[in-house]
């Protein structure tokens, strides 16, 4: 099983595409024909789609051939909603850029799969509800890739972190400490938004942060993703864009 989360036409028939797969992780693929009408491709390979997919790797090449794609879940809402459409782009570039290629990781499919189901409730969600679980899946997917700060352990001393209406955020430690005299060390953090992490639970609707803690939450992990990869991801200024239900 396998998540599209990349794909570009690379000519007429033919797609390069990037899935997300449980057991072997990210893999790039051509699928050569996959949009002609009797391919063994559902008629192509489409963004956020789920699917069984067979793919042959070789030593020669960067890209293994993908030679059947057959869809399962289309996650339909994804297109039919502006504000679920984002926050999937979102997570799909997450990763995209934390997960290396052929490096298994089943808790992030898992974790993308309940995420883009979230995304497609039947009522569709309020953009608290999609900021919350875009939070959800930031902290998820640092926690599988070995990244996830630490909220209770102080960096600079290595003792408990102590409470306090400011603390700072170390990118280069990968957490939290004590703001102390020098200012310049590191990002200031309000303490509701350590307790917005520190309350998130193995499933999006657990957490109880008010919105704009969430919403900072969220710009914290979006910042620190931006450090670890050394670029700015542009889809995450759509999710945080204010809108109300889908």
């Amino acid at each position: 099983m396998g998540i599209c989360i990349r794909h570009w036409d690379w000519s007429e028939t033919s797609q390069t595409v990037s899935i997300l797969t449980r057991e072997h992780g990210l893999v790039r693929g051509l699928a050569k024909g996959a949009r002609r009408e009797r391919a063994p491709f559902s008629g192509g390979i489409e963004l956020l789609t789920q699917g069984e997919v067979m793919a042959v790797r070789k030593s020669s090449s960067a890209l293994a051939t993908v030679t059947s794609w057959d869809l399962v879940e289309p996650y339909r809402a994804l297109r039919e909603r502006l504000g679920a459409f984002y926050a999937g782009m979102y997570l799909a570039d997450l990763v995209n850029h934390l997960v290396l290629d052929s490096d298994p990781h089943p808790e992030v499919y898992a974790s993308l799969v309940t995420g883009l189901g979230g995304l497609c409730g039947s009522a569709g969600l309020s953009a608290a509800s999609r900021e919350r679980l875009v939070l959800w899946f930031q902290w998820s997917i640092l926690g599988a890739v070995g990244t996830r700060p630490d909220v209770k352990r102080d960096v600079a001393t290595g003792g408990t972190l102590q409470q306090a209406d400011v603390v700072c955020f170390i990118p280069g430690h990968g957490g939290f400490a004590e703001l102390g005299e020098d200012e310049d060390r590191g990002w200031k953090v309000r303490w509701s938004t350590i307790d917005a992490l520190a309350g998130l639970g193995d499933a999006p609707e657990k957490g109880e942060a008010e919105r704009e803690s969430v919403r900072r939450a969220v710009r914290l992990l979006g910042a620190y993703v931006h450090f670890l990869i050394g670029r700015e991801l542009g889809t995450l200024g759509p999710v945080l864009a204010d809108r109300g239900h889908d």
